[in-house]
């Protein structure tokens, strides 16, 4: 089992949708809150999570939020 830490970035399109930039990785939690409060400043809304998994077999853990800045699509929560 590994556990990623991700922080996803969003913009505002021209017609206001929201898009995702590239997603980071963190090295760890406290990282990832870091880097989601620092990437606040260069973008519409930043969430930061983790996954907790096999990457042999793929199977995944629902994803847990860690922080959450600005707008975020609602549909990350349907997911997480």
């Amino acid at each position: 089992m590994v556990t990623y830490f991700v922080v996803q970035s969003f913009q505002r399109g021209r017609k206001g949708a929201l898009i995702p930039n590239a997603p980071r990785e963190a090295r760890n939690e406290l990282h990832a809150k870091r880097l989601a409060e620092r990437m606040m400043s260069v973008a519409d809304g930043v969430i930061a999570f983790s996954r907790t998994g096999s990457p042999a077999t793929g199977d995944f853990e629902d994803a847990v939020i860690l922080a959450e800045h600005g707008d975020v699509p609602e549909e990350i929560f349907a997911s997480a």
